[in-house]
């Protein structure tokens, strides 16, 4: 009841309320959410009216209430916003009742068909009740939650109407949609509760306990004190909901049960008596299927659809992709060449009037030796992965010393140690991939090997140079103001920190950082599920050279408790373990001075990770964890936890959520120190960003321990084209 009622049928207008601010406004909006409401709200009242399901009548009156409310969101006022919100709050507390005493009638009697229910509030009477008062709300009883809301919208319909030039046409549909909200619900209640008891039930009928009645008349009761007392008792959370939407623009509005003969009223009665007229006369005529509608299949036509959308997307997909990933990237080069071409459609290829920085000659020596770096990567990545990696790290090596040029070190710091990590794990990842293809020979004679490479070495340097040009065009022109003197302005103010790009972290956009270190988590778990089913190749399970020439010569296996691995350089395993406390005490420092100088928990976190990763790669697996007992995974649940608690902390003393909360405390022997709740989101970082770092390392590292997967033996003269044109 509660998901139908008020969870996830309510996403979709929620999230147009929370953007309203920033979207209203326009005739466009006007129109296009106002007639997408208007017949929604029509169809869906119409259609529940005909339904014979007692769950089919409440879900199309659901559609219908949610037309209501997107065409009070499409009016482009702040009281119709009110209105929009008041009976999303209203219509949640009827329809949760109602869907609860379905599922009740359901339950006793063994069926939901309202052409076999009759009578049921003599076997019943409790069920009833809480039934009709619901579907009273429902239909806009006075003295009823829904009655309020409702009246608001007939008010605001009259005002947009006149506003838009729909000066009757928008009320008289609004009465009309009011009118078949009550016909649907006089039917719902009649038919079901009213009458002779039906004898032919699969189940014979009698009131439930307690228990299972309770909830449902606890809304009802809800639905009953808001429409005496809507201001003492919704007033508070409707104001708190609409300050948390329009800020301090909320309009001045009354929450009251009357206010005087007024025109919205006399349409609330004129739908009550027209709804009831329309039952009582024409109630033969909703035992049939719905007019037109029924011969409407919006299954079948929803799927005709689909189909199509399919058979086309084939067609696309086979003419532009292929199974190769080469040619699927160049495909999306190409489009965002095309993309970034388009600011300079008009013809304007001049820069702008800024004047140039003087170019510094170590800067551009720099920059040609990570250029250098990049484009050697590129050429071996097909030959010599090793050297590619390596080239690889040198080309981030140069991004990181022009973060630390242009006075970022907060940057570089960070670049510096993902660089290391990065490199570490691909490094570790490259002994599992399977040797390449022995094809020089066919690679340098075939033409077509030759021109695609040219195609490629042509597309990089086009996306280069006009990557180039376009930040060229806009670095020259004036800067559009922004938000970064605010953020320097009040980062120590409001942030409690001196550094700017931590306070911004985890203050100003914590809740990004935290969005941001939940997706490293959850890729961290992706990764370790899918390396648990990987099998690597056999020509790559061989131990390496050391340890085989140290069995070929007889000495014994490595054990668990020999002190230094057999097989491994013993001088950098010492030297290993010494510098594992050390790097724990700078990872420490890193994640201490974070808010107010460079570092931060991802910096710290990197750090200790690359420390646990360096003892894998001088000590093997096995070694390592009998002695390093690291669970990964409670890292990354506690880090998240303790990310969140900050946040908790200052909702605790009233501020928003992942606001800092500073307090100045006196310990003996110490002194006075200044904490922060920043602290307490950078530790979480800290341990989410270890546990997941080294979780991938582990999901890597446990490929040694793992059998090969079967070798595949080719047919005898069948030629893998495939693997032929990849190496090419």
């Amino acid at each position: 009841a509660y998901l139908h009622s008020a969870t996830m049928v309510k996403a979709g207008v929620f999230l147009l309320a929370r953007l309203w601010p920033v979207l209203h406004g326009t005739e466009l909006w006007f129109w296009l959410f106002c007639s997408a409401g208007a017949a929604t709200l029509l169809l869906g009242a119409i259609s529940a009216t005909f339904q014979r399901d007692m769950k089919g009548v409440l879900a199309y009156s659901t559609i219908s209430h949610l037309g209501l409310i997107t065409l009070l969101i499409g009016m482009n006022t702040e009281l119709a916003l009110v209105a929009a919100v008041f009976h999303m709050m209203n219509h949640a507390t009827f329809k949760a009742s109602l869907f609860m005493a379905t599922g009740i009638v359901d339950h006793e009697t063994g069926t939901r068909d309202v052409l076999r229910l009759s009578g049921l509030r003599h076997a019943m009477p409790i069920t009833a009740t809480v039934a009709i008062v619901a579907a009273g709300a429902m239909a806009g009883v006075p003295l009823l939650n829904g009655f309020l809301s409702k009246e608001m919208f007939f008010a605001e319909s009259i005002s947009a109407g006149g506003q838009s030039g729909l000066r009757f046409t928008l009320p008289a549909m609004a009465t009309l949609a009011g009118v078949f909200s009550v016909a649907y619900s006089l039917r719902f209640i009649h038919q079901v509760f009213f009458g002779p008891l039906a004898t032919d039930l699969p189940r014979a009928p009698h009131e439930l306990t307690r228990g299972m009645v309770v909830p449902s008349a606890l809304l009802v009761g809800a639905c009953l004190l808001v429409g005496i007392m809507p201001a003492q008792t919704v007033g508070p959370l409707l104001e708190t909901a609409m300050h948390g939407i329009l800020g301090a623009g909320v309009p001045s509005y009354e929450l009251k049960i009357w206010h005087g003969f007024t025109v919205p009223l006399a349409m609330s009665f004129t739908a009550l008596a027209g709804g009831i007229s329309l039952y009582v006369f024409f109630r033969p005529r909703t035992l049939r299927p719905t007019p037109l509608l029924s011969h409407l299949n919006a299954k079948r036509a929803f799927d005709v659809v689909n189909v199509a959308l399919v058979r086309g997307a084939g067609r696309v997909s086979r003419f532009l992709f292929s199974r190769r990933l080469q040619a699927q990237l160049v495909l999306v080069v190409l489009v965002a060449m095309a993309v970034a071409l388009l600011p300079f459609a008009g013809g304007d290829w001049s820069g702008g009037e800024r004047p140039l920085t003087p170019l510094d000659p170590l800067f551009a020596l720099l920059w040609v030796a990570g250029a250098a770096c990049a484009i050697g990567a590129a050429f071996q990545a097909k030959f010599h992965r090793l050297a590619a990696l390596i080239m690889t790290g040198g080309a981030g090596l140069v991004t990181c010393l022009t973060f630390a040029w242009f006075s970022a070190p907060d940057l570089a710091l960070t670049q510096l140690a993902v660089e290391v990590v990065t490199v570490v794990l691909i490094l570790l990842g490259l002994r599992w991939l399977p040797r390449r293809l022995e094809l020089e020979e066919f690679r340098l004679q075939t033409l077509r090997a030759r021109a695609r490479r040219t195609r490629d070495l042509t597309i990089a340097l086009g996306a280069g140079v006009g990557l180039t040009a376009l930040v060229y065009a806009v670095m020259t022109r004036p800067a559009m103001p922004g938000v970064a003197s605010f953020l320097v302005a009040n980062s120590l103010e409001q942030g409690g920190g001196r550094n700017v790009v931590n306070v911004i972290l985890v203050d100003f956009r914590g809740f990004d950082t935290l969005g941001e270190i939940t997706v490293v988590g959850i890729v961290a778990l992706t990764v370790y599920a899918l390396l648990r089913r990987f099998r690597p190749a056999p020509e790559s399970i061989a131990a390496p050279r050391a340890q085989r020439e140290d069995l070929e010569a007889g000495e014994p296996v490595t054990t668990l408790d020999d002190p230094l691995p057999r097989g491994y350089l013993k001088i950098p395993a010492v030297l290993v373990r010494l510098l594992l406390p050390m790097a724990g005490m700078v990872s420490l420092f890193f994640l201490l001075r974070g808010h107010n100088a460079p570092g931060g928990g991802f910096v710290g976190g990197l750090v200790m990770a690359t420390a646990v990763i360096v003892q894998y790669m001088v000590g093997g697996t096995m070694w390592v964890e009998t002695r390093l007992r690291i669970h990964p995974l409670a890292w990354i649940a506690l880090g998240l936890l303790v990310a969140a608690a900050a946040g908790i902390t200052a909702a605790l003393v009233g501020l928003p959520f992942l606001t800092s909360v500073e307090v100045d405390v006196h310990l003996p022997l110490i002194g006075d120190l200044h904490l922060s709740s920043a602290l307490l989101f950078d530790l979480g970082v800290y341990m989410l960003v270890i546990g997941a770092t080294i979780l991938m390392l582990i999901a890597l590292a446990h490929q040694s321990l793992r059998s090969p997967r079967k070798a595949v033996t080719p047919v005898d003269g069948e030629e893998n084209a495939e693997q032929v044109e990849a190496a090419t």
